[in-house]
């Protein structure tokens, strides 16, 4: 009951923040220009508590979800009375400028979160800025029905050429069942390649079966096994066996497996010395699962973490902001061709349990990440042409500028309509998908 607590909490805050500060920025830029604003409420549905200065009615309202302004002749459909302080009487550029100041808003809130959490913490794993070099294949996965090995190197993907991991693992999550291209290098030689993605968990995410290369550092060692009697110690990194170059944990499972419980040479670093170790793996049941072991435990991705200075921390924040803002269109224009799943949409059950996962976890900084993603979401997603956004607010603007008069308020007012149903529907879709997934025994009952 206290997780589901923290879960709602910590959505509504968020969200609420969010929202409030994107009509924030439309409430400024209506102010700068002389648009009068009726109400600037932090949520919705019946008044609370409030004050009125001026024109505006400042209140508190009673459902908690963000908030809203409404400006003088902003409705479109509405009677206007041809007032100068009507936002429908200023000339297009400015209410451009004012639909644009929400998303504008969300953006650089986002930006300077990431700025901040960065400055504080700075937590990434070290794989994600390396080149794109394969430390394993899965049998019989996608990237293995491709004909793509182990030390490859892949050079381009999608026209995006030398990718980090990053950009690779980000481009396959969001093209479940599209044929991703890929050239890639082995030895001397380039290859094109082109792999399929198959969707993977409930969320739909692309997944073809590889690894990243990724030293392999002793952690711990179990005792009475043969690896802490052939001389193997904590931090020596496993560099081959038996001859054969080793880049991932699951190759070293697999090798181990392959032997059949024959002696295995183990190439090792130590020291910057190379070392040579030859062990018997034992059979037993380890984790749940038979097998051949030696006996130690490997430690997981290398990270790194510390605090950058301001001028760093603001560098990879406009770089995170820019990619996943990237990543985000990609994803949009995917779903609009069928090339995506909508599934991969986060509702508010998903966010609830996003935020309630970051509110638990030690420290503010999560939650503050969580939020700057959410914000770059918010501002994105609220730029895209669909009339009743504020992206469908600026494209009608530059079509009536392109035409050099309003457009019809009949047609504005199908337009409208059409986009009203289009969000719920959409709305709908997302919300289901998320029921399915934080109800998976209900899922598989239905019909």
């Amino acid at each position: 009951m206290e997780g589901f607590l923290i879960a709602v909490v910590s959505m509504v805050v968020v969200l609420g923040f969010m929202i409030l500060i994107h009509e924030f920025g439309h409430f400024a830029a209506a102010k700068v220009f002389g648009v009068r604003v009726h109400v600037f409420s932090i949520g919705f549905g019946k008044r609370l508590v409030g004050f009125r200065r001026g024109d505006t009615d400042y209140r508190i309202s009673a459902l908690p979800l963000g908030g809203y302004v409404k400006m003088a002749g902003e409705n479109p459909l509405e009677a206007r009375t041809g007032a100068t302080d009507e936002f429908m009487s200023h000339p297009r550029w400015q209410r451009f400028v004012i639909a644009i100041a929400g998303p504008a808003m969300n953006i650089l809130l986002a930006i300077g979160l990431l700025t901040v959490v960065f400055m504080v913490h700075y937590e990434r794993p070290d794989f994600f800025d390396k080149p794109a070099v394969i430390g394993w294949v899965l049998d019989n996965s996608p990237a293995a029905k491709a004909g793509i090995e182990q030390g490859d190197r892949i050079v381009r993907i999608d026209g995006e050429k030398n990718p980090t991991w990053e950009d690779v693992l980000l481009k396959v999550m969001i093209s479940p069942k599209e044929p991703v291209n890929l050239a890639i290098q082995r030895g001397n030689q380039i290859i094109g390649k082109q792999v399929k993605p198959e969707p993977e968990s409930a969320d739909d995410y692309g997944s073809v079966g590889w690894e990243p290369e990724q030293p392999i550092i002793v952690a711990e060692l179990e005792p009475d096994m043969p690896a802490i009697k052939a001389g193997v110690q904590v931090n020596d990194r496993i560099v081959a066996i038996n001859g054969m170059a080793i880049r991932s944990r699951l190759a070293i499972r697999h090798y181990l497996q392959e032997s059949g419980g024959k002696p295995v040479e183990l190439t090792i670093l130590r020291d910057g010395k190379e070392l040579h170790l030859s062990i018997a793996p034992v059979h037993k049941q380890e984790k749940g699962e038979n097998g051949y072991w030696l006996g130690f435990l490997m430690s997981g991705p290398p990270m790194k973490v510390g605090k950058l200075s301001f001028p760093k921390a603001f560098e990879q924040s406009l770089q995170e902001n820019k990619r996943y803002s990237v990543l985000i269109v990609d994803l949009v224009g995917k779903m609009l061709h069928n090339e995506a799943s909508i599934k991969q949409m986060e509702g508010p059950i998903g966010i609830a349990r996003a935020t309630g996962e970051a509110a638990r976890e030690p420290g503010w900084t999560p939650l503050l990440g969580l939020t700057a993603m959410i914000s770059l979401n918010l501002g994105i997603f609220n730029l895209l042409p669909i009339p009743i956004l504020d992206g469908g607010v600026i494209l009608l603007l530059a079509i009536e500028g392109v035409m050099r008069r309003e457009i019809n308020i009949r047609v504005k007012e199908r337009i409208y309509q059409t986009a009203f149903v289009f969000l719920l529907l959409f709305a709908a879709v997302v919300i289901y998908n998320d029921i399915m997934r934080a109800l998976p025994g209900l899922a598989q009952r239905m019909p």
